[in-house]
This record gives structure tokens, C-alpha cells and sequence, in this order.
């Protein structure tokens, strides 16, 4: 009897870990009952290279567009994030479909960079003791050698701005400065500052 206990809680557990339907789907119904309202989840892998993007607003649009939201609704939250705009545009879909203009953002685990905007845009989000939210400074992806390498937008800006300081105030040998401002692309910069400034 012991062991045939122990099996059912290791296949409990194994449930949980993938994430089931079965698991979340009495957690959701608790959920609705105490918030009073319709709880819809998005959630994009941490372990995938899927980000938020732009066929997400569409997709969650299609969710909302066949639900009675009139009470408004809580938005389960769960993505290293993505794109900004597809940020903003998920923001603008949450108001416009539900019946209070606004909606509540539940966050469970992680909701990084572009998934943090979007809890930003919520009347109220709701957080556990070991949820997190992140920065939204924009992140840019590059391939180095073997492996993917992450950058902080703002950094890159900033490294850029210094050095082009540096070789104005420079007095002597510009060589140095100008061997490593040819690894920049002046238009690249441009585009990072927008990224940034829409964050």
C-alpha cells in the first residue's frame, strides 16, 4: 500500500513538473472563484528559443474575442519576454476586449523584459514570494563563436558614446579609438536607441 501511495505522488509530481492540463485546470477554476472574474494564461518557453512576438496579440485576441469579459479578466503570466511592440499591442488588446478596461496580471514565476511591460500595463498584478518581474531594458542576441552571447541595449549605447567621447577629447594617437568605433554601425545605434526610448 505504501509503495502504490508513493507512485501516486511521484506521478502527481512528474505532472506537475510538465505542466499539465490536468494540473493547472483545478488551480484555474479556484482561481476564477476568488477572483471573481475569467483567468486566461499566456506562457512562452524559458527553454526554447519562443519569445513574445508579433502573432501573439493576434493569437490572444482570438482567446478573448469567444469569452464573456464583461467583469473584466486576470492574464496568467509566464515568459522571459520579447518583443516591445508586441508588448504594447497585448496591453492595448487586454483593455479593448475586457468590459472594465483593464485587466490584472497574475505572475506565477518569471514575467522578464517585454512580459514585464505587459504586467505594467494591468490595473493590478498579483505576485508570489518567489515570482519575479525584470528589467526592460532591450536585450540583443549575438552569435559568438560556439555560443549565443546577451547584451544590454543600454550598454551598447553607452560604450558607443563613451568611446566616441574619448576619441573627441583625444589629443594624440587616434588609431586605437577608431579601430574599435569600426566595430559599431552608427545606423545599428539608432536602432538601439529606439528600442530603448519605447521601453
Amino acid at each position: 500500500m505504501k509503495r502504490k501511495a508513493e507512485t501516486l505522488v511521484f506521478q502527481q509530481i512528474s505532472t506537475e513538473q510538465t505542466q499539465a492540463h490536468p494540473t493547472r485546470r483545478e488551480l484555474f477554476i479556484t482561481l476564477e472563484k476568488l477572483l471573481k472574474r475569467p483567468v486566461i494564461t499566456f506562457f512562452t518557453s524559458f527553454r526554447f528559443p519562443v519569445m513574445i512576438d508579433d502573432s501573439d496579440p493576434a493569437m490572444l485576441e482570438g482567446v478573448l474575442q469567444k469569452m464573456d469579459l464583461s467583469e473584466g479578466f486576470a492574464l496568467v503570466i509566464n515568459s522571459p519576454g520579447g518583443d516591445g511592440l508586441a508588448a504594447e499591442r497585448i496591453i492595448n488588446v487586454c483593455k479593448s476586449y475586457s468590459g472594465t478596461n483593464e485587466f490584472w496580471a497574475i505572475v506565477p514565476a518569471k514575467a522578464k523584459s517585454a512580459a514585464t511591460m505587459i504586467c505594467f500595463g494591468a490595473s493590478k498584478i498579483f505576485l508570489g514570494s518567489t515570482s519575479e518581474l525584470g528589467p526592460i531594458d532591450p536585450q540583443i542576441t549575438i552569435q559568438a563563436e560556439e555560443s549565443l552571447k546577451r547584451f544590454s541595449a543600454y550598454n551598447i549605447v553607452e560604450s558607443y558614446r563613451d568611446l566616441f567621447g574619448r576619441a573627441i577629447k583625444e589629443k594624440g594617437n587616434l588609431q586605437p579609438y577608431l579601430q574599435q568605433l569600426s566595430n559599431y554601425d552608427e545606423r545599428e545605434i539608432k536602432e538601439l536607441q529606439t528600442a530603448i526610448e519605447l521601453s
